[in-house]
C-alpha cells in the first residue's frame, strides 16, 4: 500500500507538467497582450513595447516556458504582473476562502445526496422516492449560477435570512454552498440510489433480514458500506467540478476566494496568477483523488489486498 501511495505521489509531477505546458501554451497563444491591459490602450506605444521586454514577452515561447519551468523548479510562481507581489503568496490569501466552500459544498453534496439517495432506494416507487427523484432532476437541470441567483434572491432578498455577499462566518457559506453543491447533491443522490438497489437485490442482504437483523443495521451497516466505493468515486469527480464551479460562485456572491481572484486575473491578462491558479487547482485535485483511493482500501477489504 505504501509503495502504491509513493508512486501515485510521484505521478503527480508528469500531471503537473502536462497541466502547466497546456495551460501556457492556451496563454501564449490567447489574444491580447499584458502589456496593454497593464499600462492602458492609451499609454504610448514605446512605453507598452518597454514593458513587454521588461516582463520579457518578446521572447520565443520555449524561452518563456523553460524560464517558467526553472522558477516552477525552485519553488518560485512569478510575480503577478497588476500587484508586483509574489504569485504563491497571493494564492495563499485566497485559497483558505475556496477550500472552505469547496469542503463545504461537498460536505453538502454528500450529507444530503447519500441521505436521499438512501431513502429513495429504500422507499422504491413511492411518494418519497418521487420527491427525491424530482430533487435530483432539478439539482441536474440547474447551473450553478442560477441557483445561485435563485437563492439571493429567495433566502435573501425575499425572506432576508442569509446574507447575499461577503465572507467570514458560517452565515455567508451557507447560500453559496449549497448553490455549489445542489447539482452535485443530485449526482451523488441518484448514484447512491442505483448503489443501494443493487446492494439490497444481494442474496447477503436477503440473509442478514432473515437473521431477524433490525432493518438500520441490514440498510447501514451491510448495504450502504458495499454501496459506498462507486458513491465515492463520484464524489472524488466531483470535487474537481467543485473546484471548477468556485469560479462563477465566488464572483456571485462576492467571496474573496482563488476562483474570483482567476476571473480578475483573466480580465487583467495576469499570467503568472492564472498559470499559478490552474497548477493550484489541478494539485488539489490530484491530492483529492489520491485520498479517495485510498478511502477504497479503507472500505473494502479486497482492494487493500491488492496493494499488500
Amino acid at each position: 500500500m505504501h509503495k502504491y501511495i509513493l508512486g501515485r505521489i510521484l505521478a503527480l509531477i508528469p500531471t503537473l507538467l502536462g497541466v502547466s505546458f497546456i495551460i501556457f501554451s492556451l496563454l501564449y497563444l490567447t489574444p491580447g497582450d499584458a502589456a496593454t491591459a497593464r499600462l492602458g490602450t492609451s499609454a504610448p506605444k514605446e512605453a507598452i513595447e518597454a514593458y513587454r521586454e521588461e516582463l520579457g514577452l518578446n521572447d520565443p515561447f520555449l524561452v518563456q516556458y523553460g524560464r517558467y519551468m526553472k522558477g516552477l523548479v525552485q519553488g518560485d510562481l512569478g510575480k503577478s504582473y497588476i500587484s508586483q507581489r509574489s504569485v504563491g503568496q497571493e494564492l495563499m490569501k485566497v485559497f483558505p476562502a475556496t477550500i472552505q466552500l469547496t469542503l463545504f459544498s461537498l460536505g453538502v453534496a454528500l450529507i444530503f445526496g447519500i441521505l436521499f439517495g438512501v431513502i429513495s432506494a429504500v422507499y422504491k416507487n413511492s411518494v418519497l422516492d418521487y420527491i427525491a427523484s424530482f430533487l435530483g432532476m432539478v439539482g441536474l437541470s440547474m447551473p450553478i449560477f442560477w441557483s445561485g441567483i435563485l437563492f439571493i434572491l429567495l433566502f435573501s432578498v425575499r425572506l432576508g435570512w442569509l446574507p447575499s455577499s461577503g465572507f467570514g462566518s458560517l452565515d455567508h457559506l451557507i447560500l453559496p454552498g449549497f448553490a455549489l453543491g445542489f447539482q452535485s447533491m443530485a449526482v451523488i443522490m441518484r448514484q447512491t440510489r442505483s448503489s443501494m438497489l443493487e446492494v439490497l437485490s444481494q442474496d447477503y442482504i436477503r440473509t442478514a433480514q432473515a437473521k431477524g437483523l433490525k432493518d438500520w443495521v441490514v440498510i447501514l451497516v451491510h448495504a450502504l458500506k458495499n454501496a459506498m466505493i462507486p458513491v465515492l468515486t463520484t464524489a472524488g469527480l466531483l470535487t474537481g467540478s467543485l473546484l471548477g464551479g468556485s469560479v462563477l460562485t465566488e464572483t456571485i456572491f462576492s467571496i474573496p476566494g482563488l476562483g474570483r481572484l482567476m476571473v480578475n486575473s483573466i480580465s487583467a491578462r495576469d499570467y503568472p496568477l492564472i498559470l499559478g491558479g490552474v497548477l493550484l487547482i489541478a494539485l488539489t485535485y490530484s491530492l483529492i483523488s489520491l485520498f479517495v483511493d485510498i478511502l477504497y482500501s479503507w472500505i473494502d477489504p479486497k482492494i487493500r489486498s491488492q496493494y499488500q
